[in-house]
């Protein structure tokens, strides 16, 4: 969001950077209030949010504070002081113990006016503490691998710790039921153990366990991509079958018909990771589908997802509004759940009272009033949403409207002084104004209560291995870029691939199309135009599509060419 920045006097490291040409005036005074509101050291804000490279504001606050920058390749996890530091504080303030002298422990910080930082070590810690500055970008890669090597359930298969969790009740799974397939059948423990932990180091969003007729495969869906991973014996299928649904609590003895459950694995005393699990009858055999669901990612801050500021202002500011409805819409695994729970996160204050209903709830969330859909019993997204609206709700989230019933309720509430947020299957903003209306809602319903449309996709990030390439400029024509963007000149990447990535890519940036509904679009679903009309209307109140917001990826040199024609090119 923007801020007043014009009473805002530079001084210390954010001058410095200035002077030394990294950053302009203006960025640095907004970056300065960020991360004072924020309470990061403006260095990490920096690194962060992309807006200077990491080495060169190492290089500078050297030179401010006349000290050298250490580097941290030099240094290996075991060399440095075990459970010295608690894994909460090093993840807090960003600093990484790297040595201890006697009674002095040596800190390695990217910021070096942290000193919150050192006062807050020093007391958890009993022990003096002195600062050693480090790229922030080396600090957080060897932070991670250092409470890596200290997460010793990581490391040891045998001591991961695996229970059932019912989709609905809540209760722990009965050792004494799976103790007598544990003793028997300790490879197949050990082997779907190291699956899933293999799955977590891996970065992988589902794990896909499939039978053939003469084959059996499993496979990994990695940055969006599935991966084959293992091709263990047919023969083991059953076992393997079993076994995750025991850990599931499912019906091992039911294999004619589908069923869903859930699996918690506690990787340490503090962290633990939930898996969705789904099977399904085929002809030969049980596929099994689990879904990682890491509640880390449900709290990333929305200035890591990807949006454009321009696009971050117009979320926050329907955010900010005391009625309404946002929805977020794009296909099955497009990241619409990790948009609504980020702005539920922003929203969640002792102030307000949240309700969601999910199918199911992904990832528990600590103040927010959870339901998970059942209808077998009568419970579906209608029912939960008229409970809700008797509970003296401020912020209402359905996990996704699907019939003119769920609309309708949701409506009334966003008319009736409650912020209501929702999902929908629809490939753009537009045609979701336009499913709403095949749906039956009224048009004007939707003109006066739909607040903002938020359609996006995810594209591969790529490494920082990436390489420079030359595309002609009639071809970028015809991709889509502007002659005024191919006039500014930018410089394209395509992957290399390292032994830290997969094939040149890292990680997963969203691609965002954010439409604010002003009066004229209001008009127009009021008119009930084609969804073609709102979205050139959209365009020319300078609203970006999904394929303008992928190229300006391209552009910031955050995706390749290849990736964004991938998810947005029709």
């Amino acid at each position: 969001m923007a801020t007043n920045n014009s009473n805002v006097t530079l001084t210390g490291l954010a001058r410095r950077f200035v002077d030394d040409g990294l950053l302009d005036e203006a960025t640095a005074k907004d970056a300065f209030l960020q991360a004072s509101q924020n309470r990061t050291p403006l260095i990490t804000y920096l690194v962060q949010n992309n807006l200077a490279n990491s080495s060169g504001l190492a290089f500078s606050a050297a030179m401010e504070f006349g000290v050298s920058v250490l580097d941290l390749s030099s240094f290996l996890p075991e060399m440095m002081p075990e459970k010295t530091v608690d894994e909460k504080l090093i993840r807090k303030h960003n600093a990484l113990p790297l040595y201890k002298r006697g009674n002095r422990l040596f800190i390695a910080v990217s910021d070096p006016t942290n000193i919150q930082a050192l006062d807050e070590i020093k007391f958890n810690t009993g022990l003096s503490t002195d600062a050693v500055l480090v790229d922030d970008a080396k600090l957080r890669a060897a932070i991670d691998k250092y409470l890596e090597s200290q997460d010793t359930t990581m490391g040891d298969l045998d001591d991961a710790d695996l229970e059932g969790v019912e989709t609905e009740g809540g209760e722990q799974e009965d050792d004494g039921a799976v103790s007598t397939t544990e003793v028997d059948d300790a490879p197949i423990v050990k082997y779907v153990n190291k699956m899933l932990l293999d799955a977590i180091r891996g970065g992988a969003s589902d794990v896909h366990f499939e039978p053939y007729e003469k084959t059996y495969r499993v496979r990994y869906r990695t940055d969006g991509i599935l991966k084959e991973v293992s091709r263990p014996s047919i023969k083991l299928a059953p076992k393997i079958s079993a076994r995750v649904k025991i850990m599931a609590q499912l019906d091992i003895s039911e294999r004619r018909v589908p069923q869903d459950g859930r699996i918690k694995m506690k990787l340490s005393k503090t962290k633990a990771i939930d898996f969705r699990v789904n099977t399904l009858p085929t002809l030969w055999g049980e596929k099994i589908v689990l879904r990682i669901l890491d509640p880390s990612q449900a709290k990333l801050g929305i200035d890591v997802l990807g949006y454009e500021e321009d696009q971050k202002e117009m979320y926050m500011t329907a955010l900010e509004q005391p009625q309404g409805m946002i929805l977020v819409t794009g296909p099955t695994g497009s990241g619409k759940t990790v948009s609504l729970y980020t702005g539920i996160n922003i929203l969640n204050t002792h102030e307000r009272n949240i309700s969601t209903a999910e199918d199911p709830a992904e990832i528990n969330l600590e103040g927010i009033n959870q339901v998970n859909v059942n209808t077998r019993v009568g419970l579906g997204f209608a029912e939960a949403l008229r409970a809700f609206l008797r509970q003296d709700p401020d912020v209402i989230m359905v996990g996704e409207i699907r019939d003119l019933e769920t609309a309708n309720i949701a409506i009334k509430a966003a008319q009736t002084g409650h912020l209501v947020l929702s999902t929908l299957h629809t490939n753009s903003a537009a045609e979701t104004l336009t499913r709403m209306m095949n749906m039956g809602v009224p048009s004007f319903n939707i003109a006066t209560s739909v607040s903002l449309i938020i359609a996006q996709r995810l594209g591969r990030r790529l490494c920082s291995c990436k390489q420079a390439t030359d595309i002609p400029k009639d071809v970028l024509l015809k991709e889509g870029f502007t002659q005024e963007q191919i006039d500014t000149g930018f410089t394209l990447y395509r992957p290399k691939g390292c032994d830290k990535c997969n094939g040149g890519y890292k990680g997963r940036v969203g691609i965002y199309e954010v439409v604010k509904i002003t009066d004229e679009l209001a008009n127009m679903i009021m008119e009930e135009a084609s969804s073609i009309k709102i979205a050139q209307q959209a365009q020319a109140e300078g609203f970006r599509n999904l394929r303008q917001s992928a190229l300006l990826k391209v552009i910031e040199g955050v995706t390749s060419l290849e990736e964004a024609n991938r998810v947005t090119k029709d």
